[in-house]
């Protein structure tokens, strides 16, 4: 994650105007004419597109904050500085983010806050693990109306919560992206027991070093660990109880970093796209992670940030790699153990510096930008293309932890800078397993890979299935017409 060093600041200007609670709704006249009782921008009342490859172009938001396509809008949910339910101020610095499933149809929201030692508005926790500390996590419980029910402190007295990744079992693991003060660890954070002992107990075996994202194959109940740091390192930590139940990490595990299998080569930067390798994991010390890494030959990337798990894929970036330092896709199979470089940018109008990702409910990757000026939320599809989904007009200010609400209807995402998340809806596409599928199907070597037809693909396209799938159902019988 980057310091917004522009020297913008709107958080007075938005209190002033009022642009936080006030809607602008776009007319068939194309007047934007305002509403207090929406309190959203609607970019207009237009039906989208499926989302397979964009929602169209973005409509300029009147409020100067974000553009968003053809039939969405949003709400500011909250805001650093206002009050929270308890009377406390939102802390600032706003980053990773987790949704997870709440009683009676809300969303409970699960928010990193990226402070150090010093801040305007601090984590104000009762129970930290380090006092000084400014950093740690709030958890907003929201309605099904988008609007922000309770709002509270989870876990405090950390420095730099940057990102993370949600359990399987419900809880949000927040890490440290610094190795100063002692600090540098992973903290697992329950939002129904706020500030309890598990909150401020490190895992330590999860590694000390300066981490970023990590995320869980549900399969195996293994975690995989990005580290924010130039060199960095890919690692994954194996837990000795693999139950994925509340308390199993903290019995500690095995802490590995990616190595390549088939050659004598320590770094990612002559990877080109398409490429695939093979890869051996090779066991670290936790307390010195990083320095182990580096003796043992293990790939060095530029600076690792995102990381996301679906259907048998674990996806992570590199914000500054490839020949125009635009940020690198890679995802790795941990079923062939092998890595691939699935996307380099090649241009900033394409993508600039990738960091926090998520998969989206119809299959596409998406990613917040970190890159100077505009940063965007960018989509990539299943084929390798990129679209715009919203940019931010806050000039320097990034976009932070997209998650989508359990249902898949509501888009919450942060601007870390002044400190605002947003709930954004509109026509976002139907659930789509297959296409998920798509998006991380491994594809087998080239002699081993079925003959297929050119009516078998079309019935795969047809069907909104892989090939694979198209091909299996055809070798065991199934007419395909």
């Amino acid at each position: 994650m980057k310091a917004n060093n522009s020297g913008l600041n709107r958080r007075d200007f938005l209190k002033v105007s009022g642009m936080g609670t006030l809607a602008l709704t776009l007319s068939s006249t194309g007047i934007f004419a305002l509403s207090s009782a929406t309190k959203s921008f609607a970019a207009s009342t237009s039906k989208a597109t499926d989302g397979f490859g964009g929602f169209g172009p973005l409509v300029k938001d009147p409020n100067g904050i974000l553009d968003l396509p053809q039939g969405f809008q949003y709400r500011i949910i909250s805001q650093t500085g206002n009050k929270m339910s308890n009377g406390d101020l939102v802390p600032g610095n706003l980053d990773g983010m987790a949704a997870f499933e709440g009683p009676k149809n809300t969303t409970i929201l699960v928010r990193n806050h990226e402070l150090g030692t010093n801040a305007d508005y601090p984590v104000n926790g009762k129970n930290p693990w380090s006092r000084g500390a400014a950093g740690g996590t709030t958890a907003l419980v929201v309605g099904p109306n988008r609007k922000v029910i309770k709002e509270y402190v989870t876990n405090s007295g950390n420095i730099r919560n940057c990102a993370g990744g949600p359990s399987t079992w419900g809880t949000w693991l927040t890490c440290e992206e610094t190795r100063d003060l002692g600090h540098g660890f992973v903290f697992e954070v329950n939002p129904l027991d706020p500030e309890n002992e598990m909150s401020k107990t490190p895992i330590r075996d999860m590694g000390y070093f300066s981490h970023e994202a990590c995320a869980v194959d549900p399969t195996t109940g293994i975690w995989y660990l990005t580290e924010d740091n130039s060199p960095s390192f890919l690692y994954r930590f194996t837990p000795h109880d693999r139950s994925q139940k509340l308390g199993s990490l903290q019995k500690g595990g095995v802490l590995e970093a990616a190595a390549i299998d088939e050659l004598p080569l320590s770094s990612a930067s002559t990877f080109r796209n398409g490429q695939t390798f093979g890869i051996v994991w090779k066991e670290v010390k936790p307390e010195r992670a990083k320095e182990d890494a580096t003796a043992n030959g293990c790939i060095q990337f530029s600076r690792l940030e995102g990381a996301w798990f679906s259907a048998g894929a674990f996806w992570f970036d590199d914000t500054s790699a490839g020949d125009g330092r635009h940020g690198r896709i890679y995802r790795y199979f941990p079923s062939t153990n092998t890595l691939e470089l699935f996307y380099e940018s090649a241009a900033s109008n394409d993508l600039d510096m990738p960091d926090n990702i998520t998969i989206t409910p119809w299959g596409d990757l998406w990613i917040a930008e970190d890159g100077p000026g505009n940063d965007r939320i960018v989509g990539l599809t299943p084929e390798g293309k990129v679209y715009p989904f919203a940019e931010n007009q806050l000039n320097g200010s990034e976009f932070a932890g997209p998650a989508f609400s359990p249902d898949g209807k509501t888009l919450f995402i942060n601007i870390q800078d002044p400190g605002i998340t947003f709930a954004i809806w509109g026509p976002f596409a139907r659930r789509n397993a297959a296409r998920q599928r798509a998006m991380n199907h491994a594809a087998p070597p080239v002699n081993l890979a079925p003959a297929v037809s050119a009516k078998l693909a079309a019935f795969a396209e047809d069907q909104g299935m892989s090939i694979l799938e198209a091909a299996a159902l055809e070798r065991h019988g199934m007419p395909i017409s």
